[in-house]
Formats: C-alpha cells, sequence, structure tokens
C-alpha cells in the first residue's frame, strides 16, 4: 500500500513539473515568435536584396521515452511533442496585424532609399532613427522625418498587436520588440546602418 502511494506521489509530482514547464513554454513560445518575426520582416521588405542566410536543418528529436509516453497515454498529459507544435502555433493574421504589417509594407520602399544613402538606420532596440541628414534638402528633411515616425509608431503598434493577438501578458511586449530587433538587424541588407548595443553604429557586411 506504501509502495502503491509514493508511486502515485511520484507520479503526481512529475505531471506538475512537466505541466509547469509546458505551460510556461505555451506562455511565452520565443522560438516561434523569432520564426514569425522573421517571415514578417522578409514579407515586408521583399526577399531581394536582403541578407540571406544559408538555411538550417531542423534538430533531429529522438524517440520519446518510455515514461513519457505511458503518462502521455494514461493521463492525458501534454507531451513535449504536442507542446512545441503549439508553441509554432503563432496568431499573426489578425485584421489588426495585417493592417499594421500593410501599412509597413507599403512605407518600405520610401524608406529604402533613405536607408541605403545611411540616413536612417536601424537603432538598437529595432526601430529606425534618423542618422544624418546630410546631402538632404527641406523637402527630403521633412519626409525623411515623417516616414522614421510614422514607422516607429505602426512597428510598436504591431508588437503589441501580436501580444495581443496570443494572449502575452502586456509586459511581453518588450520581449516581441527584442526578437524583432534582432530579425531587422540579421535580415538588412548590405551597406545599411545598424545600431549596437553599445551605441557603435557600424554597417550590415
Amino acid at each position: 500500500m506504501k509502495t502503491l502511494a509514493k508511486k502515485t506521489g511520484f507520479i503526481l509530482a512529475l505531471l506538475f513539473v512537466i505541466h509547469s514547464c509546458v505551460t510556461i513554454n505555451i506562455y511565452f513560445p520565443a522560438a516561434a515568435v523569432e520564426k514569425a518575426a522573421d517571415e514578417i520582416v522578409k514579407e515586408i521588405w521583399g526577399e531581394e536584396g536582403l541578407r540571406q542566410e544559408p538555411k538550417k536543418e531542423p534538430p533531429k528529436e529522438g524517440p520519446q521515452s518510455f515514461i513519457g509516453r505511458q503518462i502521455q497515454h494514461v493521463f492525458g498529459v501534454i507531451g513535449p511533442e504536442e507542446a512545441f507544435a503549439r508553441e509554432a502555433d503563432i496568431n499573426v493574421t489578425t485584421p489588426e496585424i495585417r493592417a499594421f504589417k500593410e501599412a509597413i509594407k507599403n512605407r518600405a520602399g520610401s524608406l529604402k532609399k533613405f536607408m541605403d544613402n545611411g540616413n536612417a538606420g536601424i537603432s538598437n532596440d529595432g526601430l529606425l532613427i534618423i542618422r544624418t541628414t546630410e546631402g538632404l534638402n527641406l523637402k527630403d528633411k521633412a519626409v525623411l522625418s515623417r516616414l522614421v515616425s510614422a514607422e516607429n509608431k505602426d512597428r510598436n503598434a504591431l508588437y503589441s498587436a501580436i501580444a495581443k493577438a496570443n494572449n502575452f501578458s502586456p509586459d511581453r511586449v518588450s520581449d516581441i520588440k527584442a526578437i524583432f530587433a534582432k530579425s531587422w538587424m540579421n535580415n538588412a541588407k548590405k551597406g545599411w546602418w545598424m545600431q549596437m548595443t553599445d551605441g557603435k553604429w557600424v554597417q550590415q557586411n
């Protein structure tokens, strides 16, 4: 009887740990957000002229352990594979998200010439910043200022919309923003200026 109670207690404790881990992963699936960010950035800027990273082979999954299969079968607990599948399902197709993506995409063509000339660059928080207005007339300066302001507003709104659509807590918006910052930089066109964490500006190579 005592042996059975001990086994039951062990299984319940194990289930609690598994449930806790799965809850955390589903609560903020960073890997899935990174994937979504890359897809959105590439869609906005277009594939042509952007930095092309070599495709990575997905990691091979090992066989599920015997105890994992038994627990999942008997108790209906979400296993690692199912948790990963749920983690990968990030909602970025709401009307609000599509509207912000479309606005940013429509603005991309106008911004590219300023990015190419080094007038605007990607700040270390993933937003745009005016680096220099050298060589610009008054009209172009006004256009650049308006574009950067609108772009940053829409980017921040996009991150908030993604958090809202996926039921992430408001404090996760900063995590989404950081992930997108990395994606904007990783997919930046060769020659574009980017600001490092120490404030130093470098060009994409």
